[in-house]
């Protein structure tokens, strides 16, 4: 892995859950929601929201950094922060129609944030993957 896709990617999961999070505090929901469900991809059968919460870590890093990979390869130079949005939004069917075939808390997410979570993060890595080329 490069350091501009480990930089990218870093930085992306860090803000990419910024859009679902708003929501949902917006909304009256739990903030933490997305982050257990992406922790019942590691600990299906867990219920306790610490040791899912705990599982999230390696889970979103690992989907972060791999993405940030593939979006450095295909993002064209220029282009890349349009582009990585648009990314994001088939990453986003790829996520969370796999994810949401396989895990019912992530099908039980609302979509619309989630594919919000999404294009954030296809733009963060364009973004910093812009900068990071200059």
């Amino acid at each position: 892995m490069s350091r501009d896709a480990a930089a990218a990617g870093a930085v992306a999961a860090l803000v990419g859950g910024a859009p679902s999070t708003i929501w949902a505090l917006l909304n009256g929901r739990d903030p933490l929601e997305s982050t257990v469900a992406a922790g019942s991809m590691l600990l299906p059968g867990e219920r306790r929201p610490g040791r899912l919460l705990a599982a999230a870590v390696p889970v979103h890093l690992l989907l972060s950094l791999g993405w940030a990979v593939v979006l450095e390869r295909a993002l064209p130079r220029g282009r890349e922060v349009q582009a990585g949005a648009a990314a994001g939004a088939v990453i986003a069917a790829l996520d969370l129609g796999l994810g949401g075939r396989f895990f019912p808390r992530i099908r039980a997410l609302p979509l619309a944030p989630q594919v919000a979570d999404h294009v954030a993060y296809g733009a963060t890595v364009g973004y910093v993957l812009a900068r990071r080329r200059r």
